[in-house]
């Protein structure tokens, strides 16, 4: 937190009165003014009687009566406002870029109901800015890494350091089609962001296109060695679905399948047909997703306790932004994405209705 910030809360925080909230149990500001009115005016009553009692007559007993009453009930009505002057210094500390502000509700009257909700928007906007930060530096990470790997390849190729063989340019087209991978992840979040998107449905033979999608990527197993199974039961099974969409989900959960996978790991994509539904199941043979993170994956930005699917797999990457597609572009075709136990490795589980979703509710395409 900045200096002006500090000086601001701590001002904020030593008022120049007591805050005094004996009213905070009722539950209406009418009754809270109505308390005060009546005290007031019973106090004002009572203390010009004793001084029309003890002589000090109408001119004296009045306004003793008037400052006397003020005194009382000042610090109650300072109590009773106190919420709102601390919300206009918080505001005024958010502007600033201090996000972290809260005030105290304690009351159960409006004021109170407003004290709360603004904590919980103040909440909000501090992880809103969280979030952006993160995929700024996110984004900046994945950027980062492929271009200075390009860079440096191509600058090699230009001083004639190495000579421009096909496993040369092979290693600079893995590096641009990353960069690919990335801006068409960010245009998808561009969609997700805008809150609407279209399907263009027809019947997908469900076993032709896993083989066509997965066999796309096992070129990115970087390596590993990895032993790829793809099954549909039955074998014709049939899928109403946009291909694209389609396509995004399997691309970004063998991704991070192949991502998250040992040296010589097998990568399992399965499809059964199940209640009118298409079930697909990933498998790998990764370290798993903790019970924790298994909503926490899906969430835009977001990687899990430690960036990854498990807290002890430090070391895997990625965007935080794949799966918050898989889940954005299954909840298009009015279906779902979960995380399942498994006994090794990670088990998603993405379930779509094979007759298509039912496009006559705006929900599907949110």
């Amino acid at each position: 937190m900045s200096e002006p910030q500090e000086n601001h809360r701590n001002h904020r925080l030593k008022p120049s009165l007591p805050d005094v909230r004996p009213l905070d149990r009722a539950r209406s500001m009418k009754m809270k003014l109505s308390v005060v009115v009546v005290v007031s005016v019973t106090f004002a009553a009572f203390i010009t009687w004793i001084g029309l009692r003890n002589g000090l007559g109408p001119t004296k007993s009045f306004p003793l009566a008037i400052v006397l009453s003020l005194a009382l009930t000042l610090p109650f009505s300072r109590g009773i406002t106190s919420p709102l002057r601390e919300m206009t210094a918080a505001v005024q500390a958010m502007a600033e870029g201090d996000y972290t502000q809260q005030v105290r509700a304690t009351s159960r009257d409006e004021v109170g109901q407003l004290a709360t909700a603004f904590n919980s928007m103040s909440d909000q906007i501090a992880q809103a800015d969280k979030v952006r930060r993160d995929v700024i530096a996110n984004v900046s990470h994945e950027l980062r890494t492929p271009v200075a790997a390009l860079h440096a390849q191509l600058e090699n190729l230009v001083d004639g350091v190495v000579e421009p063989t096909p496993a040369t340019l092979n290693t600079a087209l893995i590096q641009t089609e990353r960069l690919s991978r990335l801006i068409s992840y960010l245009l998808d979040l561009s969609r997700l962001e805008a809150g609407a998107a279209s399907l263009r449905l027809t019947e997908i033979d469900v076993l032709d296109f896993l083989d066509d999608a997965v066999g796309a990527l096992t070129m990115l197993d970087a390596g590993k060695n990895i032993d790829f199974v793809i099954d549909a039961q039955p074998s014709d099974l049939k899928l109403v679905s946009d291909p694209e969409r389609l396509r995004q989900i399997v691309t970004n959960l063998v991704q991070n399948s192949i991502r998250h996978s040992p040296y010589g790991g097998r990568v399992s994509v399965l499809a059964r047909e199940e209640n009118n539904d298409v079930v697909f199941e990933f498998l790998d043979q990764g370290p798993g997703i903790s019970k924790e993170d298994r909503e926490l994956i899906f969430q835009r930005f977001s990687r899990g306790a430690s960036n990854n699917f498990s807290v002890n797999h430090p070391t895997s990457g990625g965007t935080g932004i794949g799966l918050a597609i898989v889940r954005w572009a299954a909840n298009l075709h009015g279906g779902s994405v979960r995380a399942l136990d498994s006994v090794h490795g990670a088990r998603i589980e993405v379930r779509l209705p094979a007759a298509g979703p039912d496009l006559s509710q705006d929900t599907l395409i949110r």
